[in-house]
């Protein structure tokens, strides 16, 4: 099975602010794009299963002009918190990598 990793040409998360994470995924091609937004490769589910976020609290956009899928979140703690391993944000997006898509 194909994941978005292979997939997507970028796939980045950073800080939207100290309150809230973003994850920008871009696609590689129209077809990959179009794939995962058929298959719901990416939805509020996931991003409640991954990161504890409640799915009231998820943002989730599919942009076709971007061929892109963009995604918010409350971080867990806030920037530069004590406890805060990651306070840029720039590592969050890992457990998105090996989403698998369907056909």
């Amino acid at each position: 099975m194909t994941t978005l990793f292979d997939m997507c040409s970028l796939i980045r998360s950073k800080n939207a602010g100290p309150f809230l994470l973003t994850f920008d995924l871009m696609f590689s091609s129209v077809e990959f794009y179009q794939r995962a937004k058929r298959t719901r490769a990416v939805t509020k589910q996931h991003l409640v299963e991954l990161y504890g976020a409640s799915e009231a609290e998820v943002t989730l956009v599919y942009h076709d002009a971007a061929l892109a899928i963009k995604a918010s979140i409350p971080r867990p703690l806030v920037q530069c918190a004590k406890g805060d391993g990651d306070c840029y944000g720039g590592q969050q997006y890992v457990p998105l990598l090996s989403i698998e898509v369907a056909e």
